[in-house]
Protein backbone atom coordinates (compact mmCIF):
# COMPACT_ATOMS: atom_id res chain seq x y z
CA UNK A 1 0.00 0.00 0.00
CA UNK A 2 1.31 3.49 -0.68
CA UNK A 3 2.90 5.68 2.35
CA UNK A 4 3.21 9.12 1.74
CA UNK A 5 6.27 10.61 2.87
CA UNK A 6 6.43 11.95 6.42
CA UNK A 7 5.42 15.67 6.92
CA UNK A 8 8.43 18.00 7.12
CA UNK A 9 11.04 15.18 5.90
CA UNK A 10 13.48 17.27 4.19
CA UNK A 11 14.64 15.26 0.87
CA UNK A 12 15.99 16.50 -2.83
CA UNK A 13 12.95 16.01 -5.12
CA UNK A 14 14.88 16.09 -8.38
CA UNK A 15 17.59 13.54 -6.55
CA UNK A 16 14.42 11.70 -6.07
CA UNK A 17 13.06 11.30 -9.60
CA UNK A 18 16.36 10.43 -10.84
CA UNK A 19 16.16 7.80 -8.40
CA UNK A 20 12.56 6.91 -9.71
CA UNK A 21 13.44 6.77 -12.99
CA UNK A 22 16.65 4.63 -12.90
CA UNK A 23 14.61 2.28 -10.73
CA UNK A 24 12.45 1.86 -13.51
CA UNK A 25 15.01 1.70 -16.27
CA UNK A 26 16.84 -0.87 -13.83
CA UNK A 27 13.50 -3.36 -14.04
CA UNK A 28 12.47 -2.82 -17.81
CA UNK A 29 14.94 -4.84 -18.37
CA UNK A 30 13.85 -7.65 -16.53
CA UNK A 31 12.56 -9.67 -19.11
CA UNK A 32 15.56 -9.38 -21.47
CA UNK A 33 17.67 -10.24 -18.37
CA UNK A 34 15.85 -13.92 -18.09
CA UNK A 35 16.40 -14.57 -21.85
CA UNK A 36 20.12 -13.58 -21.05
CA UNK A 37 20.68 -15.83 -17.85
CA UNK A 38 18.42 -18.60 -19.77
CA UNK A 39 21.49 -18.34 -22.17
CA UNK A 40 24.05 -18.52 -20.22
CA UNK A 41 22.86 -21.20 -18.24
CA UNK A 42 21.70 -23.20 -21.34
CA UNK A 43 25.41 -23.09 -23.21
CA UNK A 44 27.66 -23.59 -19.46
CA UNK A 45 29.72 -26.18 -19.78
CA UNK A 46 30.10 -27.48 -16.40
CA UNK A 47 27.03 -27.60 -13.86
CA UNK A 48 28.95 -25.61 -11.53
CA UNK A 49 29.03 -23.10 -13.43
CA UNK A 50 25.27 -23.62 -14.29
CA UNK A 51 24.91 -23.35 -11.00
CA UNK A 52 27.04 -19.87 -9.91
CA UNK A 53 24.92 -18.44 -12.42
CA UNK A 54 21.79 -19.44 -11.46
CA UNK A 55 22.27 -18.43 -8.13
CA UNK A 56 23.43 -14.92 -9.48
CA UNK A 57 19.79 -14.60 -11.69
CA UNK A 58 17.72 -15.61 -8.37
CA UNK A 59 19.74 -12.99 -7.27
CA UNK A 60 18.83 -10.50 -9.97
CA UNK A 61 14.95 -11.75 -9.24
CA UNK A 62 14.81 -10.95 -5.86
CA UNK A 63 16.53 -6.99 -6.66
CA UNK A 64 13.85 -6.52 -8.92
CA UNK A 65 11.26 -7.34 -6.42
CA UNK A 66 12.70 -4.97 -4.07
CA UNK A 67 13.16 -2.15 -6.32
CA UNK A 68 9.44 -2.54 -7.23
CA UNK A 69 8.44 -2.36 -3.25
CA UNK A 70 10.74 0.80 -3.24
CA UNK A 71 9.14 2.07 -6.63
CA UNK A 72 5.27 1.39 -5.14
CA UNK A 73 6.09 3.04 -1.70
CA UNK A 74 7.27 6.19 -2.51
CA UNK A 75 4.83 6.88 -6.24
CA UNK A 76 1.72 4.51 -5.35
CA UNK A 77 2.41 3.07 -8.29
CA UNK A 78 3.57 -0.06 -10.15
CA UNK A 79 6.02 -0.76 -12.83
CA UNK A 80 4.23 -2.05 -15.60
CA UNK A 81 6.68 -5.04 -17.33
CA UNK A 82 7.89 -5.05 -20.98
CA UNK A 83 7.11 -8.68 -22.44
CA UNK A 84 8.40 -7.71 -26.07
CA UNK A 85 11.90 -7.41 -25.64
CA UNK A 86 14.83 -8.34 -28.71
CA UNK A 87 17.05 -10.46 -26.95
CA UNK A 88 20.34 -10.67 -28.77
CA UNK A 89 22.33 -13.46 -28.00
CA UNK A 90 25.99 -13.13 -27.37
CA UNK A 91 28.28 -14.55 -29.94
CA UNK A 92 29.85 -17.11 -27.59
CA UNK A 93 29.49 -18.16 -23.95
CA UNK A 94 32.76 -16.37 -22.73
CA UNK A 95 31.62 -13.55 -24.42
CA UNK A 96 28.05 -13.17 -22.77
CA UNK A 97 30.03 -13.54 -19.71
CA UNK A 98 32.36 -10.83 -20.03
CA UNK A 99 29.37 -8.65 -20.62
CA UNK A 100 27.76 -10.05 -17.60
CA UNK A 101 30.97 -8.84 -15.82
CA UNK A 102 31.09 -5.75 -16.83
CA UNK A 103 26.64 -5.17 -17.25
CA UNK A 104 26.89 -5.85 -12.99
CA UNK A 105 30.28 -3.06 -12.98
CA UNK A 106 27.70 -0.67 -14.29
CA UNK A 107 24.91 -1.31 -12.47
CA UNK A 108 26.83 -0.92 -9.08
CA UNK A 109 27.59 2.71 -10.63
CA UNK A 110 23.89 3.14 -11.73
CA UNK A 111 22.39 1.96 -8.59
CA UNK A 112 25.07 3.97 -6.35
CA UNK A 113 22.94 6.89 -7.96
CA UNK A 114 19.65 5.67 -7.13
CA UNK A 115 20.77 5.14 -3.43
CA UNK A 116 21.83 9.17 -2.90
CA UNK A 117 18.30 9.93 -3.94
CA UNK A 118 16.26 8.12 -1.72
CA UNK A 119 14.66 9.86 0.88
CA UNK A 120 15.01 7.50 3.85
CA UNK A 121 17.70 5.30 5.27
CA UNK A 122 15.65 2.73 5.28
CA UNK A 123 15.76 2.06 1.49
CA UNK A 124 19.33 3.21 0.79
CA UNK A 125 20.16 0.43 3.03
CA UNK A 126 18.49 -1.84 1.29
CA UNK A 127 20.03 -0.36 -1.75
CA UNK A 128 23.57 -1.07 0.18
CA UNK A 129 22.34 -4.67 0.27
CA UNK A 130 21.75 -4.76 -3.84
CA UNK A 131 24.99 -2.87 -4.54
CA UNK A 132 26.85 -5.73 -1.90
CA UNK A 133 25.44 -8.13 -4.32
CA UNK A 134 26.17 -6.72 -7.82
CA UNK A 135 30.06 -6.95 -6.57
CA UNK A 136 29.57 -10.54 -5.37
CA UNK A 137 28.14 -10.93 -8.83
CA UNK A 138 31.00 -9.03 -10.83
CA UNK A 139 33.94 -11.56 -8.39
CA UNK A 140 31.61 -14.76 -9.59
CA UNK A 141 31.59 -13.72 -13.28
CA UNK A 142 35.39 -12.68 -13.06
CA UNK A 143 36.41 -16.35 -11.61
CA UNK A 144 34.02 -17.57 -14.48
CA UNK A 145 35.82 -15.25 -17.44
CA UNK A 146 39.22 -16.23 -16.02
CA UNK A 147 38.51 -19.84 -15.84
CA UNK A 148 36.89 -20.06 -19.26
CA UNK A 149 39.67 -17.94 -20.60
CA UNK A 150 42.76 -19.93 -19.29
CA UNK A 151 41.08 -22.68 -20.64
CA UNK A 152 40.80 -21.59 -24.20
CA UNK A 153 44.60 -19.86 -23.61
CA UNK A 154 45.74 -23.36 -23.65
CA UNK A 155 44.16 -24.15 -26.88
CA UNK A 156 44.75 -21.22 -28.80
CA UNK A 157 47.82 -19.01 -30.22
CA UNK A 158 50.47 -16.58 -29.21
CA UNK A 159 48.30 -13.52 -30.18
CA UNK A 160 45.12 -14.93 -28.61
CA UNK A 161 47.04 -14.92 -25.47
CA UNK A 162 48.27 -11.63 -25.26
CA UNK A 163 44.83 -10.26 -26.50
CA UNK A 164 43.40 -12.40 -23.59
CA UNK A 165 45.77 -10.64 -21.17
CA UNK A 166 45.47 -7.79 -21.66
CA UNK A 167 41.77 -8.08 -21.12
CA UNK A 168 42.69 -9.01 -17.78
CA UNK A 169 44.38 -5.85 -16.82
CA UNK A 170 41.35 -3.95 -18.71
CA UNK A 171 38.83 -6.01 -16.13
CA UNK A 172 41.10 -5.39 -12.75
CA UNK A 173 41.85 -1.30 -14.08
CA UNK A 174 37.85 -1.23 -13.81
CA UNK A 175 36.84 -3.11 -10.83
CA UNK A 176 39.27 -1.97 -8.44
CA UNK A 177 38.58 1.97 -8.70
CA UNK A 178 34.65 1.24 -8.51
CA UNK A 179 34.93 -0.70 -5.37
CA UNK A 180 37.15 1.76 -3.87
CA UNK A 181 34.89 4.89 -4.88
CA UNK A 182 31.65 2.88 -3.78
CA UNK A 183 33.46 2.33 -0.02
CA UNK A 184 34.74 6.24 -0.25
CA UNK A 185 30.83 7.08 -0.66
CA UNK A 186 29.29 5.08 2.09
CA UNK A 187 27.88 6.58 5.80
CA UNK A 188 29.59 3.80 8.12
CA UNK A 189 26.65 5.15 10.37
CA UNK A 190 24.28 3.80 7.61
CA UNK A 191 26.42 0.27 7.39
CA UNK A 192 25.38 -0.81 11.43
CA UNK A 193 21.88 0.55 10.91
CA UNK A 194 21.93 -1.55 7.84
CA UNK A 195 23.32 -4.99 10.10
CA UNK A 196 20.70 -4.40 12.98
CA UNK A 197 17.68 -3.39 11.25
CA UNK A 198 17.78 -5.70 7.87
CA UNK A 199 20.23 -8.17 9.52
CA UNK A 200 23.06 -8.02 6.76
CA UNK A 201 26.18 -8.69 9.00
CA UNK A 202 26.61 -11.98 7.06
CA UNK A 203 26.90 -9.65 3.89
CA UNK A 204 29.25 -7.36 5.13
CA UNK A 205 31.85 -10.48 6.29
CA UNK A 206 31.41 -11.96 2.68
CA UNK A 207 31.55 -8.71 0.75
CA UNK A 208 35.11 -8.92 3.21
CA UNK A 209 36.36 -12.07 2.03
CA UNK A 210 35.21 -11.38 -1.73
CA UNK A 211 37.47 -8.26 -1.60
CA UNK A 212 40.09 -10.54 0.11
CA UNK A 213 40.08 -12.84 -2.64
CA UNK A 214 40.43 -10.07 -5.32
CA UNK A 215 43.28 -8.87 -3.38
CA UNK A 216 44.76 -11.97 -3.76
CA UNK A 217 43.96 -12.33 -7.26
CA UNK A 218 45.81 -9.20 -8.23
CA UNK A 219 48.78 -9.87 -6.08
CA UNK A 220 48.87 -13.50 -8.10
CA UNK A 221 48.18 -11.65 -11.27
CA UNK A 222 51.47 -9.20 -10.80
CA UNK A 223 53.45 -11.51 -9.69
CA UNK A 224 53.23 -13.51 -12.60
CA UNK A 225 56.05 -13.49 -15.02
CA UNK A 226 53.41 -13.50 -17.81
CA UNK A 227 52.02 -10.27 -16.68
CA UNK A 228 55.64 -8.69 -16.12
CA UNK A 229 56.35 -9.40 -19.37
CA UNK A 230 52.97 -7.58 -20.88
CA UNK A 231 53.38 -5.04 -18.72
CA UNK A 232 56.88 -4.61 -20.11
CA UNK A 233 55.91 -4.46 -23.91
Amino acid sequence: MYQPMPYGMMYNTDALQTSLKLIEEAVSGEREDELFYDYLISVAPTRDEKEIIASIRDDEKKHNKMFRMIYKDLTGMDIKADENVDFEKPSSYIDGIKRALFGELKAVEKYRVIRQGLPTRYYRDMLFEIITDELKHASKYNYLYTLNKDMKMTRGSNDEENKEEDEKDNIISYIVPVVSQMFDEIDISGLERAAKDFKVSSLLVSLKDLLGEAANKVEDWEKSEELKFFKNK
